[in-house]
């Protein structure tokens, strides 16, 4: 099932999510909808709380839509490690039409918990160290525009007023007509 994505400044998106206590067959079917989500909207990650639940649930895969061979479930992942530095340019399923180059640790330790119930560790580089960072990030209410400068921050934050301010326009014109 396909599940709404909810948009920046949405409160979810700012909270620290609950860990989940254990796996159980309501778990798999979220992370089998955030995949399904994943995947209709051309995403390669997708952190629980944007699709509403405020649980610490990640789904990945670099493989894209139409393969769909890589697919990673973390349930409650932690960074144990983290070295280097490389700078990636980044966008955001909660984050419309803005991209931006954020600085991020080269390689990563992440331990998690898979949908069977068994706790592994995954060490990664790249895109996917690059994506485990920004997905964990969204589980402690941080988003990847956190990350940049305040005047670009508050550039975009302006343009979300706008695009807010154009939506109810287009509501009370529709209840008009």
């Amino acid at each position: 099932m396909l599940l709404e994505i909810l948009k920046y400044p949405h409160p979810i998106l700012a909270a620290k999510s609950e860990p989940v206590p254990g796996v159980t067959p309501e778990i798999r079917q979220l992370a089998d909808d955030m995949a399904e989500t994943m995947y209709a909207n051309q995403g390669v990650g997708l952190a629980a709380p944007q699709v509403g639940r405020s649980i610490r649930l990640v789904v990945i895969d670099l493989s894209g839509p139409d393969k769909r061979e890589e697919r990673i479930n973390l349930v409650n992942p932690v960074i144990t490690k983290a070295e280097g530095e490389q700078e990636d340019d980044e966008g955001c399923l909660s984050v419309r039409d803005y991209r931006a180059n954020v600085k991020r640790a080269a390689t990563v330790t992440v331990c998690a918990t898979d949908l069977d119930g068994n706790p592994f560790c995954l060490e990664a580089d790249g895109l996917l160290a690059v994506c485990l960072q920004h997905e964990i990030d969204h589980l402690d209410g941080v988003l990847f525009i956190d990350h940049i400068s305040r005047l670009k921050r508050a550039m975009y934050d302006k343009r979300v007023k706008r695009w807010a301010k154009q939506k109810l326009q287009q509501q009370t014109d529709r209840k008009d007509s």
